[in-house]
This record gives structure tokens, sequence and C-alpha cells, in this order.
């Protein structure tokens, strides 16, 4: 079974906001709706845990960078934008290493990244394919041992980013 997010019709989710405001907008509230439109993305076999998949971190991670990638000229997931949300997570990671006791005491930080990639989507920085994948990967961390699965799954999805992914500058 697929795993899909539907964006738009979430109340507080991904399509949220505050009416017509703005902040510095200049596109338009049509090119808003359309990015945040239903994801289509397909996680159902990204998943970590104790029967972590042998292609997690290859095929799997390439499909879903593919699948993410908007095309060579796009404006939305821009890997710079991209790399600022893999960056926090390996630094919050980085700081529960292997302590499950440390992971919930952080585990509030690392929830808090479906807020920010939320605003991101509300921004125009991201689609509703790369918001629904953070909020999986998210989501699929219970524990010390998942979070580090889920930092390298987001590592080989990094790397297939930069080959499938847009090109800046």
């Amino acid at each position: 079974m697929a795993t899909t997010y539907n964006a738009g019709n979430r109340p507080g989710g991904f399509g949220g906001g505050r009416g017509g405001q703005g902040g510095g907008y200049s596109g338009g509230r049509g090119d808003r709706a359309e990015n945040a439109a239903a994801a289509t993305i397909n996680l159902a076999d990204v998943a970590f845990g104790d029967a972590l998949g042998a292609t997690l971190f290859s095929d799997i991670a390439e499909r879903v960078a593919r699948d993410v990638s908007p095309g060579p000229k796009a404006r939305l997931n821009k890997p710079s934008q991209l790399r600022r949300f893999y960056d926090e997570f390996v630094l919050l990671q980085q700081r529960v290493r292997r302590d499950d006791e440390k992971f919930k005491e952080l585990e509030p930080f690392i929830q808090m990244l479906k807020a920010k990639v939320a605003y991101a989507l509300g921004r125009d920085k991201v689609d509703a394919n790369y918001a629904a994948l953070l909020k999986h990967v998210v989501d699929g961390c219970t524990n010390a041992k998942t979070l580090e699965q889920a930092k390298f799954f987001l590592e080989a999805f990094m790397a297939y980013y930069k080959l499938h992914g847009p090109n800046e500058g």
C-alpha cells in the first residue's frame, strides 16, 4: 500500500496558512495552491527499523530522489533548500547518537522539522512531494536507531538528488 499525504485538505497541515497574508510572496495565490496540491510520491518502501530493506539506501533512495525532482529549471526543491533540512536533521542525529534517552529529549525538535517543512511549502520553497517525504521520514524515527537509519537514507537521497534534481548556478 502506498503512503501518500494529502497536503491540501489537512487542517493545520501542509496546506494551511494565514489567509491572504503573503509576507513578500509575489507569485500570487494560484501558484501557492498548486504547490500545496496533494503529494503523489509513493513512500511505502521507505521504512526504518529491524527489517531494513536491502536497497533502501540505493535503489529506493534514487527512485525517491527522481520522484521529488521537479526538473532541471524548477524553482521549487532547490538543492540548497533541501540541504538545509538535511543539515538540520544531521545535527539532531549527531546530538542523539545512539542514546535513546537523548532521542526522547530531542524528539520534539525532530518533530518540529515537520512544521519547518510546512512553512517552506507555504513559502513555495519546496513542493508537496518533498514535504510528504520529510514528514514520512520524521514519523519513521521512533528511537535513536531509526533516527540514524533515517539520516543514512536522507544522505543517499541527497546524493541521488544532486544527480537527478535541478542544477543551481
